[in-house]
């Protein structure tokens, strides 16, 4: 199955499998669940095929991580981003203030998988709550 395997599409069906090839895998696998469960079938063959069309899943190497809520120690994250990010105290203290009004913040970005983990410790330990993208 390393080739991929030209299918004639009726035009009745071209929009809809043109939506369909643009999910992810993830959401085509929801997808056909929820059919199953519509309409009491399997589609095991088909989605082993879908999956093996869409190739191989490139796992994500860049993580953004995102301050969602400040929490009651203001000062304790406002620390937290400056050791993080080496900004100022005054533009730390700006982006803290943005979450806390309700504005997600981007920390940082194009970071690793392990770093943005620790960058969340740090900020969980601070009380706020972040987001790794």
């Amino acid at each position: 199955m390393t080739e991929e395997t030209k299918v004639e599409v009726p035009a009745k069906f071209e929009k809809m499998v043109a939506e369909i090839e643009k999910m992810p895998v993830v959401e085509l696998a929801e997808l056909v669940k929820v059919l199953e469960a519509k309409f009491g079938v399997s589609a095991a063959a088909p989605v082993a095929v879908a999956a093996a069309a869409a190739g191989p899943v490139e796992e994500k190497t860049s993580f953004n991580v995102e301050l969602k809520e400040v929490g009651a120690q203001k000062i304790e994250v406002i620390k937290v981003v400056r050791d993080v990010t080496a900004k100022g105290l005054k533009e730390s203290k700006d982006l803290v203030d943005a979450a806390a009004a309700g504005t997600a913040q981007m920390v940082k970005e194009g970071v690793k998988k392990e770093e943005a983990a620790e960058i969340q410790k740090k900020f969980t330990a601070a009380g706020a709550k972040v987001e790794i993208k």
